[in-house]
């Protein structure tokens, strides 16, 4: 959105964490407020994924904290370099109960993580063994769906690096003990057990298991590729519309044409199906029932290389959930801000208030190579 205000909450939760290296006066509260927070139950993931399960406790001792403790005169407003962003994701988990990594602001604060809902969601971040972020998403624990996947593309960390091939799944080679035969589809194994979908739910309902983050986004390594497998990365789309259709088209666009290194420095790719109310049906298989989204949409933002002038623009795609083989991308074009209208999402909240602003009201399609 071009015009945001920080709520009073809010302003109150990030206070208490610019203060929190300086409390001095209650060593406990300082423990509280410094020791994540461990659901019992809910484990750290042995292929180093993290998540952040969203409720609404702690916040309140954290802001209080924050008011009768501080002491500290530093501007780290979020922006950096005395830039201002007002908007950005907290760097205190608003609403969390249970956080299970450290480096929450480093992960929220990341460009291409949409403002974080509260309520019974899921925050889930999927990295590789040396510490990579492979991919994120929002997790709504009443309709086993992802609200949004989020990643990035970069020099060293894309859709070009070939340190895999799709194919060697069905020749013998497994991923968590699935594959050998076949892709790996499998239950991401970092959302609670009542929470994650199966391969039954995903069974004769009529609909492919739709990638959000593309197994062909991610072919630099097999660890990679697998977790593009989990099914919470999935949404019923189609086979008109997934395969061969308006979607697969669009992705291979983003991939031939935009993950390249004179076209950008670092790009950002937001992709999910609406679950918002009225925005989906339910469809059940041989599980349990799952959100059929009517429409799915893709945001990408663009960090420009030095080359071509810095800075960044973005584009977003709006779609229709049908069989669509249709290639004229222009007509399903949209400004980011027109894609939160339609989606109630905050995209690219991380960005500094200013540059948010020009990059989400600006819709060119030339500069993206759309006629």
């Amino acid at each position: 959105m071009c015009v945001r205000h920080m709520s009073l909450l809010s302003f109150f939760a990030q206070f208490a964490e610019i203060c929190r290296p300086n409390l001095c006066i209650c060593p406990m509260i300082n423990s509280y407020l410094c020791t994540p927070f461990v659901e019992s139950g809910i484990p750290l993931n042995h292929d180093y994924t993290y998540y952040i399960y969203y409720m609404k406790k702690k916040l309140m001792l954290f802001a209080l904290c924050g008011l009768l403790l501080a002491c500290s005169d530093e501007d780290v407003r979020p922006g950096g370099d005395g830039q201002v962003n007002d908007n950005a994701n907290s760097l205190v988990a608003q609403g969390v109960s249970e956080m299970t990594q450290i480096n929450y602001p480093s992960i929220a604060r990341r460009m291409e993580i949409p403002k974080l809902k509260n309520g019974n969601d899921l925050f889930v971040v999927h990295t590789l063994p040396n510490g990579t972020v492979n991919y994120c998403m929002e997790y709504d624990c009443d309709l086993l769906a992802s609200r949004w996947t989020a990643y990035q593309w970069y020099n060293g960390f894309s859709s070009n690096d070939n340190g895999w091939n799709r194919n060697n799944w069905k020749s013998g080679t497994t991923f968590n003990g699935y594959g050998g035969n076949t892709d790996p589809f499998q239950p991401d194994p970092i959302i609670p057990a009542d929470y994650q979908t199966t391969l039954a739910d995903h069974t004769s309902n009529g609909h492919d298991r739709g990638h959000m983050l593309g197994s062909a986004d991610r072919l630099n390594s097999k660890e990679a590729n697998g977790q593009s497998f989990y099914l919470s990365n999935m949404h019923p789309q189609l086979a008109g519309f997934n395969q061969r259709g308006i979607w697969y088209n669009l992705e291979e666009r983003i991939r031939s044409q935009y993950d390249k290194n004179d076209f950008r420095d670092t790009l950002y790719v937001v992709k999910g199906g609406t679950i918002g109310a009225g925005q989906y049906s339910l469809r059940k298989g041989k599980g349990r029932e799952l959100p059929v989204p009517k429409y799915f949409f893709m945001a990408l933002l663009c960090k420009n290389p030095e080359n071509r002038g810095g800075g960044y623009k973005a584009i977003a795609f709006w779609m229709e959930h049908k069989s669509n083989t249709d290639t004229a991308f222009k007509k399903y074009a949209v400004s980011i801000d027109e894609l939160e209208r339609k989606t109630g999402i905050d995209f690219f909240c991380n960005l500094p208030d200013d540059i948010e602003e020009k990059v989400e009201c600006t819709l060119s399609l030339a500069s993206w190579g759309i006629n």
